[in-house]
């Protein structure tokens, strides 16, 4: 008779694995990003001899190679690290909470504010993001990191705010919501005990997702010459600095390129699996709804 394996099991399991083992890079990424200053040979800026070290290639002295001002190409990645973490969780720690309380606010209220509030919402997402940012950016020269984080923090939030608002609308409506505005329970009490823990699992997806998008969005902006500009490290702009002369100087390019792409592959892995983890019908028969 052959054996009856448990499938949700299995694939619970697998969910578990990925999630942690996304964790893990995520962690060592951002411990990297940490120690940048113990685990740098050199300084981010610092031009070591601009006739003798100009564009090497890797070696054993310098594993990642130089750039055309002789600057030691594996400082500038770990110094990088800290920028484009730093402004990628920043600004969607900033949108993930000023999309989940609009949200909470519209989805609560109801009725007429909540048309109204909507109708703004649908006014901003008419505009598109890159062309708003490189619109505002444009107006620093160079643009403070500080800046930098709040544009793109407060141009993110409005998918946020929608999915929010969506499942606010559904938990308002069970019973335990409807009991507490029954004995005149306090609104705001309503919302940070039965209502917030409740809508925090599409915010928590968001967010892991939107890292990723972000640290994507900041090499764009930069690579455009309106994110971190020269001489701040960040994955971003080394990657500019590469991408004139990639056919000769190919690891300025490739290395950055080579951390972007595994960081994204990291959150949107992370993300994937917090949504199958905390999405209570995904095990139900093996698929998602």
């Amino acid at each position: 008779m052959p054996a009856i394996t448990d499938a949700p099991s299995l694939r619970r399991g697998r969910i578990t694995s990925t999630l942690w083992w996304s964790v893990a890079l995520i962690a060592m990424l951002c411990l990297i990003a940490l120690l940048a200053p113990v685990l740098a040979p050199y300084r981010p800026n610092e031009l070591l001899d601009i006739i003798a070290l100009k564009n090497r290639p890797p070696s054993f002295e310098h594993p990642l190679g130089t750039d055309q001002y002789s600057r030691d190409l594996l400082s500038r990645m770990l110094f990088g690290a800290r920028i484009s973490l730093s402004v990628a969780m920043l600004a969607v720690l900033l949108a993930a909470t000023v999309g989940t309380a609009y949200g909470l606010v519209a989805g609560y209220l109801g009725g007429r504010a909540d048309a109204i509030m909507m109708r703004l919402l649908d006014a901003c997402l008419a505009i598109p993001r890159v062309l708003l940012l490189v619109a505002v950016l444009s107006l620093w020269s160079p643009v403070p990191l500080t800046m930098l984080i709040l544009v793109i923090g407060l141009t993110g939030w409005f998918e946020v705010s929608r999915l929010v608002r969506a499942e606010v609308l559904g938990v308002m409506q069970r019973e335990y919501v409807l009991a507490a505005r029954a004995i005149g329970t306090p609104g705001v009490r309503i919302i940070w005990r039965h209502v917030l823990p409740n809508v925090l699992t599409p915010v928590l997806v968001a967010a892991a997702l939107g890292v990723g998008n972000v640290i994507i969005l900041e090499a764009g902006l930069s690579y455009l010459g309106i994110g971190a500009r020269a001489p701040t490290a960040s994955w971003g702009s080394i990657f500019f600095d590469g991408s004139d002369a990639f056919q000769t100087t190919w690891w300025i390019v490739l290395f950055p390129g080579l951390a972007i792409i595994i960081t994204v592959l990291a959150f949107n892995t992370l993300g994937a699996a917090l949504r199958d983890a905390l999405d209570p019908h995904q095990l139900a028969d093996g698929k998602s709804r």
